[in-house]
């Protein structure tokens, strides 16, 4: 079987709320992820990428139109380069990267791009016109994601406390990582509407511990989950470059990662933010590994209860997670999330000198995704 292989990877600074990216296209975003990432590999010829998959949580509006090819299109690939669009909501640019892996695995294609893009400001949560179905209405299928970290909270007795907490070092760590020049190597430089380059993320701030500790609940009355301990609504792209073994050895490039396995799995839905337990659980099965080979995590941070929960139901080790800060500092723009995470990992992964990682997340809907990668 051919090896798909992670060449290299990168994404653009996340954006929030009035921020500097309000107001660039996603495809537009996306596509100049995508053009920075091959001005980085100037011995792959545009023309020899066969795929672009575009992971994204709501295709519509500026993000819809097979956006996988227009993007494609607007970075400078040729018209003979294909592309489409997948959705699995926040899984929707690591089952990107898990589908070019496989057609690379299967021999149907040597070379292809995994993207994720999302702009959570110009296309709403839930899409513009969303028509729920009356049985699966009945059955709370369309739960609100924040109801449904409540569970895991009251499910595990997490307090509002420790979310707290998690957050605050989610925050710290991203500052830190920031300050140390951590993420310089996986943001591609973003050209705004005004022609301001940005190459930082907007969320990562200092704690106000005073006015974290006086948000009222976001979901739920007397709940224990507020806006300080959930991600933020943003705007990002994200790209991977993946090849088989054979293509990066006759193009003379060198692998930073290569894909050991790939996992799905389902949850119920109203307890979706298990979802990467029995997905990772899969995936470590498939790649003949325990949780003990895995050096380094990149879980999620869908919510501050939802990541704990995870890493108390898993008894997974909190040293190795989210090094670098996670979602709730950087933001979660939905179908960017899984290659962010991806190329957070494997940059991760080289400035610590591991070789096994993690990458996982839930899904809405009561989905889990996970990737294990080795570095190479």
């Amino acid at each position: 079987m051919n090896k798909s292989l992670i060449i290299d990877a990168v994404r653009s600074p996340i954006g929030l709320k009035n921020g500097q990216l309000i107001g660039i296209r996603p495809d537009d975003l996306a596509a100049q992820v995508v053009k920075g990432l091959l001005a980085r590999n100037t011995s792959v010829s545009p023309g020899l990428i066969e795929d672009t998959i575009v992971g994204c949580a709501y295709p519509e509006g500026p993000q819809g139109h097979i956006i996988g090819k227009s993007v494609g299109v607007l970075a400078g690939l040729p018209i003979e380069s294909t592309g489409k669009v997948v959705n699995r909501f926040c899984g929707s640019s690591m089952d990107a990267v898990h589908q070019i892996s496989t057609a690379i695995e299967a021999g149907d294609i040597d070379a292809g791009i995994a993207v994720g893009i999302e702009d959570m400001f110009s296309v709403p949560m839930g899409g513009f016109a969303p028509d729920f179905h009356p049985e699966l209405a009945e059955q709370e299928f369309y739960i609100g994601m924040g109801e449904t970290a409540e569970n895991l909270a009251s499910d595990l007795n997490i307090t509002r406390e420790e979310q707290e907490d998690f957050a605050i070092s989610s925050h710290q760590k991203a500052l830190k990582a920031h300050a140390n020049g951590n993420f310089n190597n996986e943001i591609i430089p973003i050209q705004n509407i005004e022609g301001t380059m940005l190459e930082e993320d907007e969320g990562p701030r200092e704690p106000d511990i005073e006015k974290i500790k006086s948000l009222k609940p976001a979901f739920i009355e007397d709940g224990t989950i507020t806006a300080a301990t959930s991600s933020p609504i943003s705007i990002g792209a994200s790209a991977l470059l993946v090849t088989s073994e054979e293509f990066a050895n006759n193009n003379g490039l060198k692998s930073r990662a290569e894909i050991r396995s790939r996992a799905v799995a389902g949850v119920h839905w109203d307890r979706m933010g298990m979802g990467p337990i029995p997905a990772t659980n899969k995936a470590l099965d498939k790649a003949n590994l325990t949780m003990d080979d895995i050096e380094t995590i990149e879980l999620n941070e869908a919510f501050a209860a939802q990541a704990l929960y995870v890493i108390k139901e898993g008894n997974w080790d909190q040293s190795k997670i989210n090094i670098n800060g996670g979602a709730i500092a950087i933001g979660h723009p939905l179908g960017c999330s899984g290659a962010r995470i991806l190329t957070t990992l494997i940059n991760v992964m080289e400035q610590h000198d591991t070789h096994l990682g993690l990458a996982t997340m839930c899904i809405g809907s009561g989905q889990g995704i996970a990737t294990i990668i080795e570095r190479r």
